[in-house]
């Protein structure tokens, strides 16, 4: 007899991109330098089960590289990134970090993940929408990997 089905549990980097979008929302809302919002969340959080190297990686690069990363966004949104919801921004925002600077990682992988955060803090039908918009930016910049056969 077996026990009750359970869903597996995130790995370390799923953990790290969840806490880095709790991290991020909260620096899109207070304007806290990113540097100290990290260092919040690695005292105070429980990031045991995350890759905190990735965490960090991802609160630090993606406010760097915000101005890029919503250049690379815009052209496959349907209203002004101000106007997308904060949440879904944030998610948005890791989301187009990994697809610009880590061609190591499938654009599938991405594409998932960030659906994954849409479902668990987004809105209703945010995921959808996140789905849209980076599957439409990973066809755009890694045409390669559309290319190729799976």
């Amino acid at each position: 007899m077996t026990g009750p089905s359970r869903k597996p549990q995130p790995g370390k980097r799923s953990w790290a991109r969840r806490c880095a979008a709790q991290a991020l929302y909260e620096w899109q809302i207070t304007g806290q330098a990113p540097d100290r919002i990290a260092a919040q969340f690695l005292a105070d959080e429980d990031l045991r089960k995350a890759d905190p190297d990735y965490f960090q990686e991802l609160v630090r690069q993606v406010p760097t590289r915000v101005a890029e990363i919503d250049a690379a966004l815009e052209p496959f949104l349907d209203r002004p990134l101000a106007r997308v919801d904060p949440v879904e921004r944030a998610i948005l925002r890791i989301g187009g970090y990994e697809l610009l600077w880590h061609p190591d990682l499938a654009y599938r992988i991405v594409i998932n993940e960030a659906v994954e955060l849409a479902k668990l803090f987004g809105a209703e039908q945010g995921h959808r929408y996140v789905n849209g918009v980076l599957d439409k930016l990973a066809r755009a910049i890694r045409s390669v990997e559309f290319a190729a056969p799976t």
